[in-house]
């Protein structure tokens, strides 16, 4: 690795770490406390895992991870650093099979992405910024807005296609979001575009009319395009905790969910829940978000998650 992009990957470590900073908190202080010239017995064992649940990282995965630790060094004297060093590890073992980078397939042509979730999830930002990534590496990207109900949706991809210079597809406000995504892959073919990110709108998932439009949205595309869309993105606000189990589980069952995205880390104390997410769901996490920036995006890397949930320096 050369200079440069050693400085580029110390700054979003760096990001990632401040980003984390309230999820890493409430657990290095809660093992720094418990772990004060302690031993690791039984009751150790017991409030470690009690500190993990309450960081949000499921009771499932905490009995997981309590387990591996009480293998490491079992009735013997332990430091904090050992154990979240070991909890590093552990997690890191959990979320590498699901961090894979979203990498368009060349012979789709457009490659199509929708993009799905509930209100407020950061889903139209997220939008712009695969978008400015995919403009980086050279991709000719088209924008697709399907929020039609909501001009403030409408009007943020725009800015978002000025900024990267892509090209936005819209309709009239409250018209078809299944017919404006037909036209827009449409379209799209006829730009020769290498992929289409399609917004929709924020639908809780408990409203089944609205799961219902998002069905008919693939349902009309694959008219055009029996294997679209070719990745669909569920994108999912880390400060929602564990509700974000209920969204991944319900959203799946009305459409093909083929990989995650991870938002608001940095505003949130519950970033433990990616992992109690990947052992539960074993869905791809692609990026995770940590700002509002277009480089506060990144393709998810496990151990670098993982060292700094736990308040460890990454590697660079």
């Amino acid at each position: 690795m050369d200079d440069e992009k050693k400085v580029g990957k110390k700054g979003w470590l760096s990001r990632l770490k401040n980003g984390l900073s309230r999820s890493s908190s409430a657990l290095t202080h809660g093992i720094n406390d418990l772990f004060t010239k302690r031993k690791l017995d039984n009751t150790a064992i017991e409030e470690l895992e009690e500190i993990l649940i309450k960081s949000d990282l499921g009771i499932a995965t905490a009995a997981k991870l309590t387990q591996s630790i009480a293998a490491f060094r079992f009735d013997q004297e332990v430091s904090s650093e050992e154990i979240r060093g070991a909890l590093a590890e552990a997690i890191t073992a959990i979320l590498e099979p699901i961090a894979v980078p979203l990498k368009p397939e060349t012979a789709r042509s457009p490659y199509v992405i929708v993009v799905c979730g509930v209100n407020g999830v950061g889903k139209t930002t997220t939008i712009g910024k695969l978008a400015q990534t995919y403009r980086n590496a050279g991709k000719k990207v088209v924008l697709a807005a399907g929020d039609t109900f909501r001009a403030a949706a409408i009007e943020q991809l725009k800015i978002w296609g000025e900024r990267t210079n892509c090209p936005v597809i819209v309709s009239e406000l409250g018209s078809d979001p299944a017919s404006l995504a037909f036209d827009a892959l449409e379209q799209a073919r006829e730009m020769s575009a290498d992929i289409l990110l399609v917004d929709t709108a924020g639908r809780l998932q408990n409203k089944k009319e609205l799961m219902a439009e998002l069905e008919k949205i693939i349902r009309v595309m694959r008219k055009l395009d029996d294997a679209a869309p070719h990745s669909c993105l569920l994108v999912l606000d880390a400060t929602t905790g564990q509700n974000a189990h209920s969204q991944v589980e319900i959203f799946s069952k009305i459409v093909n969910i083929t990989g995650l995205i991870v938002t608001k880390l940095d505003g949130s104390s519950k970033g433990g829940v990616l992992v109690s997410l990947a052992e539960k769901f074993c869905l791809p996490v692609h990026a995770i978000g940590v700002g509002e920036q277009a480089n506060d995006l990144r393709p998810f890397k496990a151990r670098d998650f993982a060292n700094s949930l736990m308040g460890l320096d990454a590697d660079i």
